[in-house]
């Protein structure tokens, strides 16, 4: 008899699938939009830096002028002991959070709100950073790292400055153990065996005298967990003609 395949024991949900959340800081976001954000500046100094397990950058814990504590994403050049300022009139300075209206065309940005008040969405991740492009009447045309022009509103909040650590990908893991702890952290099931290398009893790819698929590797979008394998719900494979 065959066991359940990768698929269906990550539907059911155990231990080996679940991020350990207990062991994350916390949400990293932009301070409330409210009048004080809208209408002036809130000043706020850099506390403690460390490392969360949920992210690939440093996170830093800011006190503002008013007691409020907030988790922030450390750009370069931030230390302990850093001001900090989040508003309107916040000037364009590293680790400075403000709406995209007032930064220059040409400034490095990153956790950039995808719509005004939203606490920030694009671009988070250790050594990114996004362009602004331009200025519209109502929008902000935005590079993001892939290349891709995106325009979003002009009130969208943003912090100015280059995520910290980058370089992350260039020490090589060396060690299965080592590439084995940086998945968990992150709820990635590793290693994992690829289907054509197991018997035909225990996932449909498997069997045959050589490792091949057998069949179309293409599933339905309502197949069951047990066949839902291989391309799911795709529109087009193979070359492009």
């Amino acid at each position: 008899m065959g066991k359940r395949i990768i698929s269906q024991r990550r539907g059911r949900g155990s231990k080996t699938y679940k991020a350990p959340s207990h062991r994350y800081k916390g949400k990293v976001k932009h301070r409330i939009y409210d009048s004080q954000e809208r209408g002036g500046v809130t000043k706020g100094v850099v506390r403690e830096l460390f490392n969360d397990p949920g992210r690939t950058s440093p996170v830093a814990k800011i006190v503002f002028e008013t007691k409020e504590e907030k988790l922030f994403l450390v750009p370069e050049g931030i230390r302990i002991g850093s001001d900090v300022s989040t508003g309107n009139m916040a000037e364009v300075q590293i680790g400075n959070t403000l709406p995209l209206k007032n930064v220059p065309e040409g400034t490095y940005i990153y956790n950039i709100e995808s719509k005004p008040g939203d606490g920030g969405k694009f671009v988070r991740s250790s050594g990114t950073y996004a362009t602004v492009i331009a200025h519209d009447n109502k929008k902000t045309v935005i590079q993001f790292p892939s290349g891709v022009m995106k325009t979003l509103n002009k009130d969208c909040r943003c912090t100015i400055g280059v995520v910290a650590g980058g370089g992350r990908k260039e020490k090589p893991l060396v060690k299965a153990g080592n590439k084995y702890h940086k998945l968990r952290s992150k709820a990635t099931l590793y290693p994992k065996v690829r289907g054509v290398a197991m018997n035909h009893h225990d996932h449909p790819f498997g069997g045959g005298n050589h490792k091949h698929t057998g069949k179309g590797t293409t599933s339905s979008r309502n197949a069951s967990p047990g066949r839902k394998v291989g391309h799911i719900a795709a529109k087009r494979t193979g070359r492009r003609r």
